[in-house]
């Protein structure tokens, strides 16, 4: 496989953090998390600053910054907060996602063909300071061309829906949002964005979408930290690394 169709894989440190808010101090560190993931072999990073706080923390951003040797993808709100905070840092990469604070996870993609000229002013200092915009949505047509009127050079693809229903074992459910998100991985490259996707995916599901051969980047996180618990944190990310690379091998030679 040729570094150009290699799949990036990037890993989201969020619920590192989790675990160590929900008792207070210093430990587990997502700091700690990344360096293992780098070591393991993640091509990047993520981690989701939250209005509230609730697991990664300014400081974490302030550490990861200072530390990390693989692009930082900061997940943010569209704030006025957050975008000081981003312009501070500069991030690689930032992926505006939609953030309700009773939430327990980010439940869908952004909202970008209802509120496309407010984004597009938004994204603009972002994409002036040198960082990469990425935009988080559902596999719909209106929310891919939105994204790129917008001037986003990057859309994350929500998989959760398409999780969800192989979890259920909603089988007939599974293999429509599946489809949904082939289609849209291809429309997607056709109007130049580069593709990326993430949220709930596990080693049963990953497989058919690091097939799509559009798709460049998995962002991966809560399923992996809680592999970690039970085998570690390389070994889990090591085998998820193999599972990718093993369907994307086989969509090539398929295509050959």
């Amino acid at each position: 496989m040729s570094f150009s169709d290699r799949l990036r894989l990037g890993i989201n440190i969020d619920h590192v953090a989790t675990v160590r808010n929900a008792r207070g101090g210093d430990t587990p560190d997502p700091l700690r998390a990344a360096k293992l993931a780098e070591e393991a072999g993640a091509d990047g990073i993520t981690a989701h600053l939250r209005e509230d706080r609730r697991h990664i923390s300014d400081r974490d951003i302030d550490a990861l910054m200072d530390s990390l040797t693989v692009p930082l993808n900061f997940e943010m709100a569209a704030t006025d907060e957050m975008m000081q905070i981003a312009l501070r840092h500069k991030p690689h990469a930032v992926c505006i996602v939609p953030e309700k604070r009773e939430e327990r996870t980010t439940e869908g993609g952004l909202e970008v063909a209802r509120e496309e000229n407010r984004l597009a002013h938004y994204i603009a200092p972002l994409r002036e300071a040198g960082c990469r915009v990425s935009i988080f949505i559902a596999a719909e047509p209106a929310q891919i061309e939105a994204a790129a009127r917008i001037g986003a050079e990057v859309i994350e693809l929500h998989t959760g829906a398409y999780c969800d229903a192989h979890a259920e074992e909603r089988y007939m459910a599974r293999d429509a949002e599946l489809q949904s998100l082939r289609e849209m991985s291809a429309y997607a490259h056709s109007l130049g964005l580069e593709v990326h996707a993430g949220h709930g995916l596990t080693y049963d599901t990953v497989g058919p979408v690091a097939a799509f051969p559009e798709v460049r980047e998995l962002n991966i996180g809560h399923f992996l930290i809680g592999e970690a618990i039970f085998r570690g944190l390389q070994p889990a990310i090591a085998e998820m690394r193999g599972l990718m690379d093993a369907a994307r091998g086989d969509a090539l030679k398929s295509t050959a």
